[in-house]
């Protein structure tokens, strides 16, 4: 699946939803769903930094797509681990240009997220956001 397909189903799933407490519970569960990091990856390398809570994002070689890359993720709020799941749906083995290419801040404005987080939720949406595209660029080059 494309990131426009894994856009397009996410995007069903939050407008099937009737209004935000539902979406927020959605999120939740998203996070909650989330398999743990190896003990040893919640480290200072994996941190991504600019978040009020603390997050931690692996990037490596996708076994399902050569050339694409794979992404797991963690964070110790529920919320922001919704986050982190939404995001890795959107760009596990994707193709670094695919990734680079989307414009995942208009789509999280698009299905109302953007508008519905806190300023310090939305700045680590956004640092999470830069941590996914520089692995992009990084396996680009």
């Amino acid at each position: 699946m494309s990131v426009k397909d894994q856009a397009a189903a996410l995007r069903e799933d939050m407008t099937f939803l009737d209004d935000w407490e539902a979406r927020f519970a959605h999120l939740i569960d998203l996070g909650k769903a989330l398999p743990p990091l190896q003990r040893d990856e919640y480290n200072e390398d994996n941190k991504v930094r600019g978040c009020s809570s603390q997050v931690w994002l692996v990037s490596e070689p996708s076994p399902a797509a050569p050339g694409a890359l794979r992404f797991r993720g963690a964070s110790d709020a529920m919320i922001v681990a919704g986050l982190v799941a939404l995001l890795l749906h959107l760009f596990s083995d994707q193709q670094p240009d695919d990734i680079l290419a989307f414009d995942a801040p208009a789509f999280f404005k698009e299905i109302g997220i953007a508008d519905a987080l806190t300023p310090q939720r939305s700045n680590g949406l956004a640092s999470m956001l830069t941590r996914i595209r520089s692995a992009a660029s990084a396996q680009r080059s």
